[in-house]
């Protein structure tokens, strides 16, 4: 994880100034030329952090004063040739040299208390820098996830004390508006809630978060809290199918039931009509076969009569 995130601006300028030793001491130097820098720098929380104002070797130096404007005090630490180290932190800050014998303010385990202006006087042999250096740290934030039961299903992430806030987007593609709500230690708070449509199954539903203190996005999975039953939703679609089906299939059926009983009015209507061709040729040998016998029958009868 790289110590120093991200660099800001930086500023150069260079003014014409004259510097020497007070009177009475054993060495005086002339100072021909003066730098002002400024520099913004943001570093992980919890890094060692090392604070550099010039490349000049310790044999070069004059003196070395860190003023330090913080969140909660002012403090110093600082050196010259031939004294001790001075210093009104006591937090661990301290004045190193490199390898190459090159001065640099020490902090261990950067934190907010850390935060601040650091003010830079460094002299040498021929010139003086000034520099003015914004630290501020990057502090990655608790991450949390749930869903919550209402008159409408939500979802919720909420990214917690991060520095500086943390970016929050859904796997499903549409991000509502997230709420920022700045602590008091400086950190950001963000809460993105996502309103659920009816029927939409949360089982696969993701926020991502997003942070400089990270190379990679975090993902996080909404669940319901412990305690909470598991949201129940009414199958409209399926209902809705089920009721269109139905319908159409009773009205076949009463469709289908009307045309059967017009078929067998009809059938009915058929019947009571005058027999057909067919029928009557069929019935005319009985009847012929009626009239001959009773013409026989009635010769007969006439007969008998006369005979009498």
């Amino acid at each position: 994880m790289r110590n120093m995130m991200l660099i800001f601006a930086t500023v150069f300028l260079l003014v014409p100034a004259a510097w020497s030793l007070e009177p009475g001491t054993n060495q005086s130097t002339t100072v021909t030329s003066s730098t002002y820098v400024i520099t913004n720098l943001m570093f992980n929380s919890g890094s060692d952090v090392n604070l550099s104002c010039s490349d000049r070797t310790w044999s070069e130096t004059l003196h070395v004063i860190w003023n330090m404007t913080l969140r909660d005090r002012i403090c110093q630490v600082s050196l010259s040739t031939g004294e001790k180290v001075q210093d009104s932190c006591n937090d661990g800050k301290s004045l190193r040299n490199t390898s190459r014998a090159q001065s640099y303010l020490h902090i261990p385990n950067i934190s907010a208390a850390d935060v601040g202006v650091y003010n830079c006087n460094f002299v040498y042999n021929g010139g003086k820098k000034d520099c003015k250096i914004n630290v501020a740290i990057t502090v990655a934030p608790r991450l949390s996830a749930w869903l919550e039961r209402g008159d409408k299903m939500v979802a919720v992430c909420k990214a917690e004390g991060g520095r500086p806030a943390a970016n929050i987007s859904w796997s499903h593609g549409r991000d509502p508006l997230p709420v920022e709500t700045p602590e008091s230690d400086g950190s950001i708070t963000v809460e993105s809630r996502l309103q659920l449509d009816e029927g939409t199954d949360p089982e696969n539903l993701t926020c991502a978060f997003r942070h400089p203190s990270w190379d990679l996005e975090k993902t996080l999975g909404v669940k319901l809290r412990k305690g909470q039953a598991a949201p129940v939703y009414f199958p409209w679609r399926l209902f809705i199918t089920v009721v269109v089906g139905s319908t159409l299939l009773l009205g076949f059926a009463i469709f289908a039931r009307k045309k059967i009983l017009m078929l067998r009015g009809c059938h009915q209507c058929d019947s009571s009509k005058s027999p057909t061709i067919e029928e009557v040729e069929e019935v005319e040998p009985y009847a012929s076969y009626v009239n001959v016998r009773t013409l026989f029958g009635a010769e007969s009868r006439a007969s008998q009569l006369h005979s009498n």
